[in-house]
């Protein structure tokens, strides 16, 4: 199976950043880039199901990983075709799934704390009720080097700040990463492609700039990543949810600090004193 079903594009490439000239606290100009945000609207078998705020540098897995997430897709296999049209702003998939439940679907929307409003739908929580990623042991020193070797990414961040970053990590490999406005959508994109190759998650660690919410860890259990890698904090429903899943969850990660706040028992501390 190729990595993307049928893709058509039209419209104009997004540009992820431009220039913009700004005053200082003295009153003197300078020139920085901004992050370029845009909606997508996103529509499966032609039903409009939600305006996504993105970079739009990979919207093909953007949508897809985000109707998987949702409940809404099941098959890859089963994809025809997914239009991108920058001039409308819209992302059309066309299915042979069966997609009469949408409407009875719909009316179950959470909205979530997601950056830009993230939201989840009712059926999520009840296909995870009694779901368990795999238990995976995982040494100090594979943090680090994870770590070190994230500071290489976060162009758009660099240049811009204003987006956050997400990874799939297997060790100190970047197998991907992505940005964008929201951490819900850079996990959805991430999710997408996954999903499209039929890669698992067992092997693997997810790594995000962005704070551990209920969402997040949601979203990373769907994709069976069993430790998940935060430079911010975690909230207390996003922590619950990671110790139902059986989730290593790994928080205010950044350098040589980080705090474990769940699944430490599966972690070799085998570095001593400094790094």
């Amino acid at each position: 199976m190729s990595e993307y079903p049928s893709i058509i594009r039209s419209g104009s490439t997004p540009v992820q950043t431009e220039t913009v000239e700004v005053f200082d606290e003295y009153g003197e100009k300078l020139t920085k880039e901004i992050a370029c945000e845009r909606p997508l609207t996103v529509l499966l078998n032609w039903k409009e199901i939600v305006t996504l705020m993105t970079l739009g540098s990979r919207p093909e897995s953007l949508v897809l990983g985000y109707l998987k997430n949702q409940g809404f897709l099941h098959d890859p296999k089963a994809i025809e075709s997914v239009i991108i049209d920058w001039e409308t702003q819209s992302a059309a998939i066309v299915t042979k799934e069966n997609t009469d439940h949408l409407d009875k679907a719909l009316e179950k929307k959470t909205v979530t704390s997601g950056c830009g409003q993230g939201t989840m739908y009712g059926n999520v929580m009840a296909q995870l009720e009694n779901y368990q990623v795999p238990q995976v042991a995982l040494k100090q020193s594979d943090i680090y080097d994870t770590l070190e070797a994230l500071t290489h990414f976060n162009e758009t961040y660099k240049k811009a700040g204003a987006v956050h970053g997400c990874a799939v990590c297997r060790g100190s490999e970047i197998l991907s990463f992505v940005e964008d406005v929201g951490r819900h959508n850079a996990v959805d994109t991430l999710a997408g492609e996954m999903w499209l190759k039929q890669e698992s998650g067992d092997d693997k660690i997810f790594y995000t700039t962005g704070r551990l919410t209920s969402e997040m860890v949601i979203k990373v259990a769907q994709m069976g990543i069993p430790t998940l890698l935060s430079r911010s904090g975690v909230t207390q429903m996003g922590l619950d949810l990671a110790k139902q899943f059986g989730i290593t969850t790994i928080a205010r990660a950044k350098g040589l600090r980080f705090q474990v706040f769940s699944g430490a028992e599966k972690i070799e501390f085998d570095v001593k004193g400094n790094h």
